[in-house]
């Protein structure tokens, strides 16, 4: 049996398996021993390629392959297993029957192609537990070793551009609690309360052209803007009308000084 067939490709003795597209390293998870320890992708720990040379604690991102194939970890010896999508550590097991199961099968086979530069997969039986064993599909196929990105988590920075870019699209919302959407608010759900102004708060420039009282001095004057202005929109608009805010600069005098008082009969249909 040649060397070349002994270690499947890969380096005799120990070596490390860089990922060319992430530039990562194959490495044991926590440098942990247990069964199921997940073997992942994570950044150099040691660019030493001397064993001497190396950090022992850098051992969990150092492999070898075994005479049967199995792929093994430096720091633990243990071997590398698929379960489902994700390469784990295993234990060697005793044989349980009925054989090959879910606990008990032989381990897979790593190959390292140098033209290719691609991790393949040899499997000596099913990989998927429960066996389908009508079907032997599995022996057809090939398995190569790839990495798979994960998407990267939020971070703080990113909820908050996203509550930003919320409040912005809708301001109403953001300021007020309500959606911008809601009903409109009616001139009652306005003029609830008194509207607290000073005399030389109110200028002429207030008021509107169509909103416009009738500020003649004249005795018998005719309420033809009060008629056009509305015997509701009137009302809405005297709860603004108080006695200290009452100055009119037609008359240059405030009416509830001379003891006028405004009084509302409601609306009349």
């Amino acid at each position: 049996m040649s060397g070349d067939v002994q270690t499947y490709g890969f380096p005799s003795g120990y070596f490390v398996v860089r990922n060319i597209g992430t530039n990562r390293f194959l490495d044991v998870k926590g440098d942990q021993i247990e069964d199921g320890t997940e073997v992942i992708l994570w950044s150099e720990t040691d660019s030493s390629l001397v064993e001497t040379r190396r950090r022992p604690e850098a051992n969990n991102q150092v492999f070898f392959i075994d005479p049967s194939g199995a792929l093994c970890s430096r720091s633990s010896g243990h071997a590398v297993e698929i379960e489902g999508d994700q390469l784990v550590l295993r234990h060697r097991r005793p044989v349980s029957y009925p054989y090959p199961n879910a606990y008990a099968h032989p381990l897979p086979i790593f190959s390292f192609s140098q033209d290719t530069e691609e991790i393949s997969v040899h499997f000596q039986s099913d990989p998927a537990y429960p066996h389908d064993h009508h079907s032997d599909a599995w022996k057809s196929r090939s398995y190569l070793l790839t990495a798979i990105p994960l998407r990267k988590p939020k971070t703080i920075i990113d909820d908050a551009a996203a509550f930003l870019s919320s409040a912005i699209s809708s301001p109403l919302s953001f300021l007020s609690g309500k959606s911008a959407a809601g009903p409109q608010a009616t001139p009652d759900e306005v003029f609830t309360g008194p509207i607290d102004l000073d005399e030389n708060e109110v200028v002429e420039e207030d008021r509107s052209e169509e909103a416009e009282v009738d500020d003649s001095p004249e005795v018998e004057r005719k309420d033809v803007d009060s008629a056009r202005f509305g015997p509701f929109a009137i009302r809405s608009g005297s709860r603004r009308i108080r006695e200290g805010g009452g100055y009119t600069i037609a008359w240059d005098s405030n009416p509830f000084g001379q003891g006028a008082r405004i009084l509302d009969c409601g609306d009349v249909s």
